[in-house]
């Protein structure tokens, strides 16, 4: 059964093929197309510390002859990373493969004595987006990073107000007030189904409190919002949504990176998308909450994400044999 999760996944890669084909024609006509900018990138992850391989990585070998592409996506407020999962797509076996990375996942940072600082999600602040995949990576083992792609809460609400809005069934009332926020952050969304506008969007994803299952219920709901929001912009002025998604998204990938990116993905299918959740636990260490990683189960995961699905099913196949 395909969880909401890799409905999700399935429709934001849709969306990213469509956005990325329709601006074909209209980039086709520059010179160079390869090096053209698809978004309003500031930093270069290949340009500024070169395509992230660690040669004393266990996966050195796997990490440097793999076709795979890995984009770093992040959601940033007020200057951390809110959202942290690495999008890893292979191209020669049809897989995509995506790791989210606790926001609270514990990295230490030389010359940092508030603890919050050695929390991953404060790395983008002092160190951008660059800095943060050198950290994801190190947390993986020494995975390769070739792009990032980071959005705002400003972003999105003028993409969720340039589609018209959101509609969605708020499951309860959601109230909220931080006098401390700037500005200070005032929640109230009523419960039952509405249009959410783009002001009205990110106070739902903002909303933390309420939640059965704490940081887990809102991620679930961040979800939900995703696939609403697809669905809205496919039936509204979809290059206005692309337009204002471009002006608004920060990332280093090219155009040409993007068309072929776009034009494999057309053969994907639910099946071929993988989630995992960076393996670890979470724990309290001098009053700050750390998400703990295991790297034993790091290793074990990456092993299963970088091994060639052929092989998997030669194994598979060969056990079936024994057993008959």
């Amino acid at each position: 059964m395909e969880t909401p999760l890799n409905k999700f996944l399935k429709q934001f890669l849709l969306y990213f093929i469509i956005l990325t084909l329709v601006l074909i024609p209209v980039r086709m006509i520059l010179d160079r197309v390869g090096g053209i900018r698809l978004f309003s990138g500031t930093e270069s992850i290949i340009k500024d510390l070169g395509t992230l391989v660690d040669e004393d990585s266990p996966f050195y070998q796997e990490f440097r002859d793999s076709k795979r592409v890995n984009v770093l996506v992040m959601g940033v407020n007020d200057g951390l990373t809110d959202t942290i999962m690495l999008a890893s797509y292979d191209m020669d076996n049809q897989r995509v493969d995506v790791i989210s990375v606790p926001r609270d996942t514990y990295y230490y940072r030389e010359g940092y004595i508030n603890a919050a600082a050695h929390k991953i999600n404060a790395i983008y602040s002092a160190d951008g987006a660059v800095g943060t995949a050198k950290a994801v990576s190190d947390v993986l083992l020494g995975i390769p990073i070739n792009y990032y792609a980071v959005i705002g809460y400003d972003g999105v609400e003028k993409v969720v107000d340039s589609m018209g809005g959101v509609p969605m069934n708020i499951p309860f009332h959601m109230q909220y007030y931080d006098p401390y926020d700037t500005p200070p952050l005032k929640i109230d969304i009523p419960e039952g189904e509405q249009i959410l506008n783009g002001k009205k969007a990110v106070e739902y994803l903002r909303f933390r409190k309420g939640y059965a299952e704490g940081d887990i219920g809102r991620v679930g709901a961040q979800q939900e919002f995703v696939k609403a929001a697809f669905k809205q912009a496919l039936g509204k002025d979809l290059v206005k949504v692309i337009k204002t998604t471009l002006a608004n998204v920060d990332s280093d990938l090219p155009l040409g990176m993007a068309i072929k990116l776009g034009t494999k993905g057309l053969g994907l299918e639910s099946g071929d998308l993988n989630t995992w959740l960076t393996p670890g636990k979470a724990g309290t260490t001098n009053g700050a909450s750390y998400w703990r990683t295991d790297s034993a189960q790091i290793e074990e995961m990456i092993r299963q994400i970088y091994s060639p699905p052929s092989e998997e099913m030669d194994e598979e196949s060969s056990e079936e044999t024994v057993t008959e």
